[in-house]
């Protein structure tokens, strides 16, 4: 009698406890285990995500570069830096085939692949930030070269943010470095540029986790229900896991 006299306090205690600061936090925490295995189930269910590669003015300056002809008609300078209408000068301005119209054989994409050379895309969590190396290939038409194939992988990172209009956590990738194999020296720094401008615009942001989502009704019997709902989301990092701290409120519906 005395065992159940006391968990009915307790439980009493406890409600009007919760009752007075309406206020509660649940802390969710997601392990590097857990999204190699959404990772791995999204590679095995799904094509790997492609995307077009950003046509920004790299690619338009770099394909409308004039060749001006200084002397002999071997000495042709590929030149953005010469005003050609003030000069006597020979000029021939080439373009590429994206900008002439014709139809070109390379896709001009890349696609994220779950591992290359050793690499995979993952998500690891170190030192109190998200890293995310991403495997990557594709194809790219540089000016005057043709169809160049491409791989390789970008060392990257995720922001969180907490949306307060939006009501919504999410992630903002940033890449710090591009590492290219396959082109042979021919336009890496281009591709590199280009590279990391897609991933920048097709990606970002990220919706992580929404409020609404989170909030729910907890029924209480003969007397209705109370509505637990989020307010807010703080994160924490430590090494090997993401925990999302969730406050809820308590309100009546």
């Amino acid at each position: 009698m005395y065992r159940r006299l006391s968990s009915a306090c307790l439980a009493v205690f406890l409600f009007i406890l919760i009752a007075n600061a309406q206020k509660a936090e649940v802390t969710v925490s997601l392990n590097e285990a857990f999204f190699d295995a959404l990772l791995d189930s999204i590679y095995q269910n799904f094509d790997a995500p492609e995307f077009s590669l950003a046509r920004n003015n790299i690619h338009r300056r770099d394909a409308e570069m004039p060749l001006v002809r200084t002397g002999s008609d071997s000495d042709w300078v590929l030149t953005d830096r010469v005003d050609t209408q003030s000069l006597s000068l020979p000029v021939l301005t080439f373009a590429s085939q994206r900008l002439s119209g014709k139809k070109s054989a390379c896709t001009e994409s890349v696609k994220i692949l779950r591992e290359i050379n050793g690499v995979r895309t993952a998500v690891r969590f170190r030192e109190g930030k998200i890293y995310v190396p991403l495997a990557f290939s594709g194809n790219y038409a540089p000016p005057f070269v043709g169809c160049v194939e491409f791989s390789g992988w970008a060392e990257s990172y995720i922001d969180l943010e907490f949306d307060r209009s939006g009501q919504r956590l999410i992630g903002r990738i940033h890449v710090l470095n591009v590492n290219l194999s396959g082109t042979g020296g021919v336009g890496g720094s281009v591709i590199a540029k280009l590279l990391q401008t897609s991933i920048d615009k097709k990606f970002n942001p990220i919706d992580i986790l929404t409020l609404d989502k989170l909030s729910f009704l907890f029924p209480i019997s003969k007397s209705g229900s109370l509505k637990i709902k989020a307010t807010a989301i703080r994160t924490e990092i430590g090494n090997g896991s993401l925990n999302a701290i969730v406050i809820y409120e308590f309100v009546k519906p």
